[in-house]
């Protein structure tokens, strides 16, 4: 059976679980081969059998500066092409302004934004490459990148300051970087989601720590705020990560073609920022 994708090799971060999970294997569904990156090795084998043969895995810190072209790398060496960059790795890292450490800052920084920049550095040259080989042959193929960002990032959200200046300023990056990529046909725009049921989002004894160096940082949100979360969005629940996985694939596909510079919210009708 012919897929939407067929032919199309996708870069994914943070594909271990959630939201890039989901994306890798409704990518793979449709026809793409997926290189998965996440730096918890264990449970990105288990999005890597997902795949059924459809992709490769690269287990790496992506704010160590060598990785993003370890990515890159490996989709050249496994597949010879690179399609579609989907920037979805991250944490959060919560606390009132007022107490907020230049640490906790930095590291949201450093995920959200120097992360996605690097990798779309790296890859820039195997993207422009190809967009100039097809202008010169007379055919116009569209690319894609697709940044997730947050509505904490576009509307703002109470003890995330870090985390909303680091997705908006991806929101920036995204403005800009279709700017200059747009005539080489290379589609960029972000999707911003709202409460997405992920470890980011569960109670705090299930969603675990993301370890930083010797750092333990606690993730997952109280019942109780996760239930007054809920309440204010108009379709009465959070997304799956399935759910969320499709406002991504709509940006990776043909029909997205014209859709470029754009911040697609993915909320359940949601209007306002989170309040957690």
């Amino acid at each position: 059976m012919t897929g939407v994708l067929d032919g199309r090799v996708a870069v994914i971060t943070g594909a271990a679980r959630g939201i890039g999970q989901a994306t890798a294997v409704l990518l793979a569904e449709h026809g793409a081969r997926v290189v998965a990156s996440d730096l918890d090795a264990g449970t990105l084998k288990q999005t890597l059998d997902l795949l059924d043969g459809r992709g490769t895995a690269v287990a790496a810190d992506l704010t160590d500066p060598a990785t993003p072209p370890q990515i890159v790398a490996r989709a050249i060496e496994e597949y010879g092409r690179l399609d579609i960059v989907v920037n979805n790795a991250g944490y959060t890292w919560d606390g009132i302004f007022h107490k907020m450490s230049d640490d906790q800052l930095t590291a949201m920084l450093d995920i959200h934004l120097m992360a996605p920049f690097r990798l779309l550095r790296a890859a820039a040259p195997v993207l422009r490459k190809a967009a100039k080989r097809d202008a010169a042959q007379g055919r116009e193929i569209f690319r894609k990148v697709v940044n997730v960002v947050s509505i904490s990032g576009t509307m703002g959200n109470v003890g995330q300051a870090n985390y909303s200046a680091a997705k908006s300023a991806l929101v920036g990056l995204t403005k800009t970087l279709a700017k200059e990529w747009g005539p080489l046909r290379i589609n960029v725009n972000a999707v911003a989601f709202g409460f997405v049921e992920t470890r980011l989002t569960a109670e705090p004894a299930e969603a675990g720590t993301v370890e930083r160096g010797e750092q333990r940082i606690p993730l997952g949100i109280p019942a109780r705020v996760r239930a007054e979360a809920a309440a204010r969005i108009p379709l009465g629940r959070p997304a799956t990560p399935a759910e969320a996985a499709g406002g991504i694939f709509l940006l990776c596909t043909p029909w997205s073609n014209f859709v470029h510079g754009q911040v697609i919210t993915v909320a359940g009708g949601q209007a306002e920022g989170m309040s957690f």
